[in-house]
């Protein structure tokens, strides 16, 4: 009873949480100067489409509200939330972003999570092996591999297992979630097999800086809490020393990765986006982007929004898996 009562006041207080994100959400949007119109004409005079009269931008700010203050705009934007209308896509020939997000989400949350469970499967045991085998020579390795894994960036590894797939595998995975025949085909088990061998490779380039940083925190924590006090006592009792190590100090051990759950996920979508912009993937990284470029605050802003509150989500279920997974902090709620 007391978790649930937890879980729900934490859910209630991020309500506001959300309603100030996406005032910041359309306001940051809107920091760079100029607007669409601006950047429509910007872009037709540098790709030789000649120069856009005064006429036609004014139409464009008056069709588009761009003319408008500012809280008449956000609200323009924030009144369809609750029938999914987020605006439509200025610079994709007003296109309803709604329609955008479900093409482009569900893919942006399979690799975003695939990754970091990925990360999590990976790093968690090889952290507690390094602890329980400090200063081996396997631990030394490890470690190595650990740094040279953070120093990384995740889209430069992108660029490095694309040239080892060509140059030394001969690969056609790669690029994309799945091969040009089955773009805009219906799903069916040759696409879903498909896209199943494209997926390792932008959840390795994603996932690679979490596990090694998360290895070493791992590690870290697992060190420090084999020096606590109740460890030595189940020793002095008899336990097994992997019965210690497993059963008791990991558990503790875990407790930190799990409330920093909250923390890899903006690190993980701020590398998926730039992955995907690298192996060119059907997720909202690029479209992003290029609405950026646009200054199409309504894509722009719902992107923003939907990553926001994505976070905010992982958050809450972190807290909830902690309060769950450490029986001291589950005491303290009830």
């Amino acid at each position: 009873m007391g978790l649930f009562v937890y879980a729900f006041k934490r859910f209630i207080f991020s309500i506001p949480i959300v309603v100030l994100i996406s005032i910041l959400c359309f306001g940051i949007i809107q920091l760079p100067p100029g607007d669409y119109a601006d950047a429509y004409a910007a872009l037709a005079s540098s790709t030789g489409g000649g120069t856009v009269s005064k006429e036609y931008i004014d139409q464009l700010r008056e069709r588009y509200g761009l003319d408008q203050p500012f809280w008449v705009q956000y609200w323009k934007w924030v009144k369809g939330f609750p029938t999914g209308d987020f605006g439509i896509a200025m610079s994709l020939q007003g296109t309803p972003v709604v329609d955008l997000l479900k093409e482009r989400l569900p893919m942006t949350l399979v690799l975003n999570f695939s990754a970091l469970i990925f990360a999590l499967l990976i790093a968690l045991p090889i952290g507690l092996y390094s602890a329980t085998h400090k200063y081996s020579l396997l631990d030394y390795l490890l470690t190595l591999i650990a740094f040279i894994g953070i120093a990384i960036p995740g889209f430069i590894l992108a660029v490095l297992i694309i040239a080892i797939s060509i140059f030394w595998f001969d690969s056609a995975y790669i690029g994309r979630l799945y091969s040009n025949e089955f773009i805009g085909k219906e799903w069916n088990f040759d696409k879903t097999i498909d896209f199943l061998k494209h997926l390792p490779v932008p959840i390795i380039a994603i996932g690679i800086a979490q596990t090694s940083n998360t290895m070493r925190i791992m590690r870290g924590n697992m060190l420090d809490v084999l020096k606590q006090p109740f460890i030595q006592t189940a020793r002095a009792k008899g336990l097994s020393e992997s019965a210690v190590n497993w059963k008791h100090a990991a558990r503790i051990a875990i407790n930190p990765i799990i409330s920093r759950i909250g923390v890899y996920l903006p690190e993980i979508i701020a590398t998926e986006m730039l992955v995907s912009i690298v192996l060119n993937l059907n997720t909202i990284g690029p479209l992003f982007y290029d609405s950026l470029i646009a200054q199409d605050m309504y894509l722009a802003g719902t992107i923003l929004l939907v990553i926001s509150i994505i976070l905010v989500i992982g958050n809450l279920l972190a807290d909830i898996v902690l309060a769950i997974s450490d029986p001291r902090i589950k005491h303290e709620l009830i």
